[in-house]
């Protein structure tokens, strides 16, 4: 069960990446189905694969920071468009 720190901290993940690549669209925050603790917010991701990567490399940062400062394993996972609809 998703608990509301963890939304919270979902959303803020979310925000700071759509600072920085506003083409991304928010989908939904599930629970990996390997990890049990482990939390994913999955997006729609850039078309550019150049961003793709570069968005990556700053969601890992963000990404680690919240484990350090929360310890809550949250990452971005990439969504389809019919997960979206």
């Amino acid at each position: 069960m998703i608990n509301l720190k963890q939304t919270e901290l979902s959303h803020q993940l979310f925000n700071q990446l759509k600072q920085h690549y506003p083409e991304i669209e928010w989908v939904d925050i599930v629970e990996s189905g390997i990890y049990p603790d482990h939390l994913w917010v999955k997006v729609i991701m850039p078309e550019n694969e150049d961003r793709e990567i570069e968005m990556g490399h700053l969601a890992a940062e963000l990404s680690t920071d919240i484990l350090i400062d929360y310890g809550y394993h949250i990452t971005i996972s990439s969504a389809s468009l019919a997960e979206a609809a």
